[in-house]
């Protein structure tokens, strides 16, 4: 069976999933190690770089330093292809690299740590840029690790939303938990603490099971561009004819909620909301609303399969702008209405873990094992990448039409693209219908 074509996965259970299958809890250390990051090159360290006293125009130029996270599938066949030095004999070759890079990491924090932006900012930008290629690095490793963990792809909601899960709670540490310690022990204090923390996941990356997939012999070597496209040519010839149409639905299905992203902040301070009301919603408090529907995704997707959730996925995660629509039609009361603001703004998050986990599910069943790391990679960088370059016009927009609209307008690009989702539902559902049935190893 393709995977264009998907028989009804077997229920999993969420809950004792964590218990019983023996690659669930190391895939919530490794998720947390690849949560980490991200926010230290990028917001959090803007913190750091604010009270040092670094211009405002330096700042935004240095959240170019994640450009990497954007461009990793250049890099990711040559992780598919070739074994780390030495730890691949020991490890395999995805546990292997993902010690590699948490490693990569540990080291990349421990060097912005001991620099002063303040001082000398040339440090701070070079460790800052390594550390967003070790991370984005992490981000492959550990999507091939799952991936190729769980065959068929069909099964891989579960085991997607406990790495999810354990993301979440290390995008919490970096963020709210540096910002915490920096107050305390200071920037250098955060950094080490954040770095030490990555030992979580090297703990993990040995008790995780070694994929089946390591354990056949190595494809041959091959020249750069070989390497390089082999990935994408392997996956357009298994999508075949409906490979635009699914492309164009993962470039698309994120869309909304980058573009609207990019104005959420903007709109709270201009409702009159303070910094704490703001933390206090978006990361306290949704956080758990953001674990609520990772959990319903993960519980979900098995009960009902992949396509119906991925349109449930498409119009939620649409239409929950139109809460922040009401929010900005509503007005803040000057930010004293703070439960119009923590409800409609639980809502849009809610909706937005759900529809992350549901799409990240999807692409993982698009993933050959044998690329899994590239492919995946790949369709990550396409489902981000149209939305990053839209959001920059989104200040231009809201000039013009004001909150309330644009919000309804962000919600309004989720109609095309569910209507794309039911294309392929039908298209791809037909195709099931006479499919052979799954093989159910995993």
């Amino acid at each position: 069976m393709t995977p264009t074509s998907y028989a009804r996965p077997e229920r999993t259970p969420f809950w004792s999933a964590l218990f019983t299958d023996r690659r669930i809890a190391p895939a919530l250390g490794l998720g947390f190690t690849s949560g980490i990051p991200f926010l230290l090159v990028y917001a959090t360290q803007s913190a750091w770089l604010s009270d040092a006293g670094v211009s405002i125009a330096a700042i935004g130029l240095l959240s170019e330093l994640t450009l990497a996270y954007k461009f990793k599938f250049v890099w990711a066949p040559f992780l598919d292809r070739y074994d780390p030095p030495l730890l691949g004999r020991v490890l395999g070759r995805r546990r292997g690299w993902i010690v590699v890079a948490q490693s990569g990491v540990m080291a990349m924090l421990v060097g912005i740590a001991f620099g002063d932006p303040a001082q000398w900012l040339a440090w701070t930008i070079g460790f800052s840029l390594a550390l967003g290629f070790a991370g984005a690095t992490l981000d492959l490793v550990i999507d091939g690790w799952r991936i190729t963990s769980v065959r068929p792809p069909e099964k891989q909601a579960v085991l997607s939303s406990w790495t999810e899960i354990g993301w979440r709670l290390g995008n919490l540490a970096a963020g709210a938990g540096a910002l915490l310690l920096a107050d305390r022990l200071g920037w250098r204090g955060a950094y080490l603490a954040m770095g030490a923390l990555m030992s979580v996941g090297m703990v993990a990356a040995v008790l995780a099971p070694e994929p089946s997939s390591d354990k056949r012999p190595h494809p041959p070597r091959a020249g750069f561009v070989d390497t390089v496209w082999a990935p994408i040519r392997e996956l357009l010839g298994r999508l075949g004819p409906m490979a635009p149409a699914i492309l164009l639905l993962i470039a698309g299905f994120r869309m909304p909620g980058y573009v609207a992203s990019a104005m959420a902040i903007p709109l709270f301070k201009h409702q009159g909301f303070s910094n704490t009301d703001i933390a206090t919603v978006t990361k306290l408090f949704g956080f758990w609303i953001g674990l609520g529907g990772t959990f319903l995704a993960g519980a979900l997707i098995p009960r009902i399969g992949m396509f119906p959730s991925l349109l449930i996925g498409t119009v939620a995660g649409s239409a929950s702008h139109l809460s922040l629509a009401y929010l900005a039609a509503h007005g803040g009361d000057g930010g004293a209405a703070f439960w119009t603001f923590a409800v409609t703004v639980g809502i849009d998050g809610f909706a937005y873990a759900f529809a992350s986990v549901v799409l990240i599910t999807y692409m993982s069943t698009l993933a050959s094992t044998e690329h899994a790391a590239s492919q995946f990679g790949l369709l990550t960088s396409l489902c981000a990448f149209p939305g990053s370059i839209l959001a920059g016009l989104s200040g231009f927009v809201v000039e013009r039409t004001g909150f309330t609209w644009f919000f309804v307008g962000t919600s309004l690009i989720g109609l095309p693209v569910a209507l794309l989702a039911f294309f392929v539902w039908i298209k791809v559902g037909l195709s099931d219908e006479t499919a052979p049935p799954a093989d159910t190893r995993s």
